[in-house]
């Protein structure tokens, strides 16, 4: 019984019965994919994270932590971008996870990929608000606190109702068509690069490079010692776990598989374009941002209407926060595109409700479930606050990396099944040889060249063991960094964990790779995919508690959707009910039990 149900979680997608059809509109160029992903990344963490991280965390070296998290949203942006190569489907890191390691993985990656995307868009409707607000010297927030005050602690001070109408303009935009959407979204992309262009051209005239250099005895109390780094490369490190969720939305391009006119060639090259983009405004801005004005005298909320009022170019400011108010738009856009794609996906396999998957015939979009989501994340954005929104958006997307980066592991040394069947007498001669020997098939010192079962399976433990080891390092290293080498419990616990990551990189990096010809491959595996696991499992056990409750709540709710609806109404579970059905026929019309012994050969068989 235990194992028919690890069957059935493990099903995986296949897609080679459908030759490339799509109910979708293949319009999207390498231009609109690379504005997409431009789009959704380039937001909040231009207008609003560079000031506050620099304040608070890192000070001046700020633009060295945008460059850590730059290190660390490469890694899963190459995972992503070979994934997208191998299966260009709409669905992003759900339809990779569910064609590689199985339907259950697939709907816990999905599931959390829409919380992803409506905390992203709620997040950016809000901040979105708070700038319009700015622009109107905060008048509609007064009279919302005036006339609807909300006394919750863990709601937002009021009802923000211009957050729920620009979400649900925006809706109704995605629901008119992709390419008229597509059509805007590179509007606004190129009005956000010309804000980023502006702030540094004017921000470059009035910078002084003696911002990076205010000795200690001028720096107010609790703001760190001055100078480039202030807080040390503790600081510099913790504004790179912050600065991380900057680069959150590239994995929008992911998305768009189907609609995508080479999705092969152009999604892997759209997402590193991106995300060269990416880092060069952040890095550029956060570097003149700081030597215009003092660290300590940011502005956390809005920096750079602040810093030029402050330097006295008040036309610039107007210009930058009207500029910024469009990259916004940009942002919300690009983070609500994708969130429709993964419900239709999900809709079109059966594991969520059959309907959300309908393509209206007019506009060539998934129109219920674009609208059913925009009204969610108008909601949400609506009663939370932006700090609170931030603080929820993380473990999704950082469970999703985690997840891709895996899969990049399992495909690259998965057995090719073609050759299984024609070298499984070799096979078995290699088996037999090395029985006793399981250190020389483990670190494979016969330099065997082709996958096998054996080298697939040993390489897929390898994986699992190095993410225990992953997750018990990054524990020891967030908990107790002062005791490790003082207490010997932590210390050998540390020393071991490290040992044991290094090896089995080792023993994966020696299994044969299974050779396919792809447009884009991450080089360096294992040890890219393996640092972004890490990387990722670091940052999700650093969220606090109370996102980890709201994330298993989340994960409940969707466990009901799947057991009591998607495992039983699931379009690969119903192909393995239907193959399955002509053998089982066949079976029972066997006269005799010695016949019955053919059955043996069938993985249907309880023997």
């Amino acid at each position: 019984m235990s194992c028919k149900i690890f069957q059935v979680l493990t099903r995986r997608k296949t897609d080679s019965d459908d030759d490339g059809k799509t109910k979708l509109d293949r319009c999207l160029g390498l231009l609109d994919l690379t504005a997409l992903g431009v789009g959704a990344t380039l937001g909040l963490g231009v207008y609003v994270l560079a000031g506050s991280v620099a304040k608070t965390v890192a000070g001046p070296a700020v633009c060295l932590s945008f460059l850590a998290a730059a290190v660390a949203s490469a890694f899963a942006g190459v995972c992503y971008a070979e994934f997208a190569a191998r299966v260009p489907k709409a669905g992003s890191a759900y339809v990779y996870s569910y064609v590689t390691v199985g339907e259950f993985i697939a709907f816990v990656i999905g599931w959390n990929l829409i919380l992803e995307y409506v905390i992203g868009t709620a997040s950016v409707a809000r901040g979105l608000s708070n700038y319009i607000d700015a622009l109107a010297d905060n008048k509609i927030s007064e009279a919302f606190l005036r006339w609807l005050p909300i006394n919750m602690s863990y709601l937002s001070p009021y009802p923000d109702f211009l957050a729920f109408t620009v979400v649900l303009i925006l809706t109704g935009l995605l629901s008119f068509g992709v390419k008229e959407s597509s059509m805007l979204n590179n509007l606004f992309t190129v009005l956000n690069l010309l804000t980023v262009a502006i702030v540094l051209v004017c921000g470059s005239i009035k910078a002084d490079t003696d911002n990076w250099k205010i000795p200690q005895e001028q720096i107010p109390e609790g703001y760190g010692t001055g100078g480039f780094m202030p807080y040390g490369i503790a600081g510099v490190m913790a504004g790179a776990a912050k600065c991380f969720y900057g680069f959150v939305g590239f994995d929008a391009v992911a998305t768009t598989g189907e609609e995508a006119k080479n999705p092969q060639k152009d999604i892997p090259l759209a997402i590193v374009i991106s995300l060269l983009v990416i880092f060069g405004a952040y890095f550029s801005v956060s570097t003149v941002l700081t030597m215009m004005w003092p660290y300590y005298l940011q502005d956390v909320n809005a920096p750079f209407p602040y810093v030029f009022e402050q330097v006295g170019w008040t036309t610039i400011k107007w210009i930058v926060t009207s500029g910024a108010v469009f990259a916004l738009c940009t942002s919300m856009l690009g983070a609500m595109f994708p969130l429709p794609r993964v419900i239709y996906a999900m809709a079109n396999d059966g594991i969520v409700f059959k309907p959300l998957g309908k393509i209206n015939s007019w506009s060539q979009t998934p129109i219920i479930a674009t609208i059913l989501s925009g009204v969610f994340s108008g909601f949400m954005a609506m009663i939370f606050d932006l700090d609170q929104l931030i603080d929820m958006m993380s473990i999704g997307t950082l469970l999703a990396y985690t997840i891709v980066a895996i899969c990049v592991l399992i495909l690259r040394y998965q057995v090719d099944e073609t050759k299984v069947i024609k070298n499984l007498d070799k096979d078995a001669n290699v088996y037999n040889s090395t029985f006793f020997n399981g250190f020389v098939e483990i670190f494979n010192l016969h330099n065997n060249k082709e996958a096998n079962p054996r080298t697939s399976r040993i390489t897929n433990w390898s994986i699992v063991i190095f993410s225990i080891f992953s997750a018990l390092f990054a524990s020891i290293v967030i908990n107790v960094p002062s005791t490790i080498f003082v207490e010997p419990f932590y210390c050998v616990g540390f020393v071991v964990s490290l040992v044991a990551m290094l090896v089995l990189m080792f023993v994966i990096a020696r299994q044969p790779v299974a050779e396919i010809e792809l447009s884009f491959k991450v080089p360096l595996v294992p040890f890219i995919p393996c640092i972004s696991v890490f990387f990722n499992l670091y940052l999700m056990l650093e969220l606090d508690l109370h996102t980890w409750i709201r994330f298993i709540v989340w994960l409940i709710l969707g466990f009901m959707i799947y057991f009591f609806y998607g495992i039983r109404n699931s379009v690969e579970g119903k192909k393995l009910r239907n193959q399955d059905q002509p053998l089982r026929d066949s079976i029972k019309s066997f006269p005799n039990k010695d016949t019955m012994s053919i059955g043996s050969y069938s993985p249907y068989n309880p023997k």
